[in-house]
């Protein structure tokens, strides 16, 4: 029994991912205690658990999280039933994430822990889009197996490191300079690519990144994010070329999340005063351009995948455009572009981070702790409202409107605030409440608007493809010596030490021999790598050399 599951302050059910079994044993449950009746369920090893089901049968442990946590902040870690089975919580700015397995307690934590770090990287602060948005909700699902299966394989991925592929001086140099002159050319016929990251993986291994000057450092998590995200989406390729969708066996819930997305997407004209220019193009969805969901997306032939994620870390979030390029089998080249500016990022992400942290202290009605974190929280707004006029060139309308509604509710929220500082009345944190609703979907609609905005995943579509081609043609000649390296990512001259140890290396000048040998090439290859090498020696020398002796 397996089931990773995510629930609000409400204890709503925004994320299940579970097996048949932990499906089954739910029903079973359900039906005990008279939430279904026999008729409900006509075939129990078919049938799924609603999320209402799931809601009712862990409110009670869900609350308890939630009051020991904000009470006395000593929530707590894991439980252990008599059956073997555990169960881990993990908590994220107010969202209580649960994995129920009979696995080493230690080892869940850790999962739980990429599984946090994963739904913060895809959506941010705004966890509670994954009832709405079935794509984002497969994407964590596809993640979090990637995770799991190369946790399994890969040394890098089990020890939370990147590994270096390697190469000789020459080649790395050569790779750089391909990816230094592609991102020339991206800069240059794109406006809105000023600040990016070129990286190069070849399976799950690192082999070379080129920055722009003024971008952002990527972080070791952010690659280790990269190749589980190239892991989803070689997946996804070969399930398109078997013309299979069959992902997993796993179920996943909210299943009403399509329906739900639909109906929210309509419905804007309840929400904003004007529908935006996102709004009014999810009505139109029938054609090519705007049929781009949020998942994880392809939009030309040449399987270009996009993706907005977040990355970086805490107090230091910036948005992303990522887009991967398949170059060759296994050697995937990735872009990532910077959507929206630091200020606004970060600004963003502090502010659900301490308005989370006040909210807690409202509950314990703690108001001496209160001071410094809406101090530090009206500093995060200060610094998104400064960002976004920094960057006014690139700002569009609805930005524009949605900021002026942020300013004209925090001005209230925070006099609100300045008064329960200053009387510590109760009544006060009763009207703070009753707005605070309104100003945080104000900020969940600057959120998408900013850093997960679907039309700059659009920008640059087709000069991305083609510096993708231009990139595979220039690293055409290193293909298969790269896939090689990726199997055995060895240096020779540790290979030589280890097949010749008795003799000195530079009396060792043939490698090809015994890489057949070790099964890392086929005869055939090498012979036809030495006929070329023996006519190019030739050429320029012009002294014959038998083939034998390059053999």
């Amino acid at each position: 029994m397996r089931a990773i599951l995510i629930f609000d302050h409400l204890n709503d059910v925004l994320f299940v991912k579970c097996n048949k079994k932990f499906a089954n044993h739910i029903l079973k449950l359900a039906r005990i205690q008279g939430l279904l009746d026999d008729k409900d369920i006509t075939d129990l090893e078919n049938s799924i658990p609603s999320p209402n089901i799931i809601m009712q049968l862990f409110s009670p442990i869900v609350t308890s999280q939630h009051v020991m946590a904000s009470q006395f902040g000593n929530s707590y870690t894991s439980m252990k039933f008599q059956d073997g089975t555990n169960m881990v919580f993990d908590e994220y700015i107010g969202y209580t994430f649960m994995y129920i397995a009979a696995k080493d307690v230690e080892l869940m934590r850790h999962t739980l822990g990429v599984c946090v770090s994963i739904v913060r990287h895809v959506c941010g602060p705004d966890i509670a889009i994954l009832k709405t948005n079935w794509q984002k909700m497969c994407l964590v699902s596809s993640l979090l197996d990637a995770w799991s299966n190369l946790r399994n394989c890969e040394q890098s991925m089990l020890t939370e490191a990147v590994e270096q592929l390697s190469v000789n001086a020459e080649v790395a140099s050569s790779v750089l300079k391909v990816l230094h002159d592609a991102c020339d050319k991206l800069k240059n016929s794109q406006s809105e690519f000023s600040n990016l990251h070129l990286l190069l993986l070849v399976g799950s291994k690192f082999l070379s990144l080129y920055s722009s000057k003024n971008a952002h450092d990527l972080y070791a998590s952010d690659i280790l994010l990269m190749i589980l995200l190239c892991w989803v989406v070689n997946k996804k390729r070969k399930q398109n070329q078997s013309e299979s969708n069959d992902c997993c066996d796993d179920i996943l819930l909210p299943e009403s999340s399509v329906l739900k997305s639909d109906e929210t997407k309509l419905n804007f004209g309840a929400k904003l005063a004007t529908p935006t220019s996102e709004d009014i193009t999810d009505l139109f969805r029938g054609s090519r351009e705007s049929s781009m969901n949020e998942g994880l997306s392809s939009l030309t032939d040449d399987d270009l995948y996009n993706q907005s994620f977040l990355l970086g870390c805490q107090h230091n979030y910036t948005a992303n455009a990522v887009h991967i390029f398949e170059l060759s089998d296994s050697i995937n080249l990735i872009t990532i572009v910077e959507a929206t500016n630091l200020s606004i990022s970060s600004g963003l992400c502090d502010s659900f981070h301490y308005l989370n942290l006040i909210n807690n202290l409202q509950f314990q009605r703690d108001i001496d702790e209160m001071k410094p974190a809406f101090e530090n929280l009206d500093v995060a707004i200060k610094k998104v409202l400064e960002g976004i006029k920094k960057n006014r060139s690139n700002v569009g309308n609805d930005v524009d409107m949605c900021q002026k509604r942020l300013q004209t509710k925090w001005d209230f929220v925070r006099k609100k605030y300045s008064d329960l500082l200053r009387s510590r009345d109760p009544e006060v944190v009763l009207q703070i409440e009753a707005n605070t609703s309104g100003f945080v979907e104000t900020l969940k609609e600057l959120l998408r608007l900013t850093c997960f905005d679907k039309n700059f995943l659009k920008q640059g579509i087709d000069v991305l493809t083609t510096v993708g081609r231009l990139v595979r043609q220039k690293l055409n000649d290193f293909s298969d010596f790269l896939k090689v390296k990726a199997l055995k990512n060895f240096t020779l001259g540790k290979l030589t030490e280890t097949c010749f140890p008795k003799l000195s290396p530079s009396k060792v000048r043939i490698y090809e021999l015994y890489c057949v040998h070790l099964g890392l090439t086929t005869s055939t290859c090498v012979l036809e790598h030495s006929r070329r090498l023996a006519a190019t020696i030739w050429e320029v020398t012009g002294v014959p050399n038998n083939l034998a002796d390059i053999f």
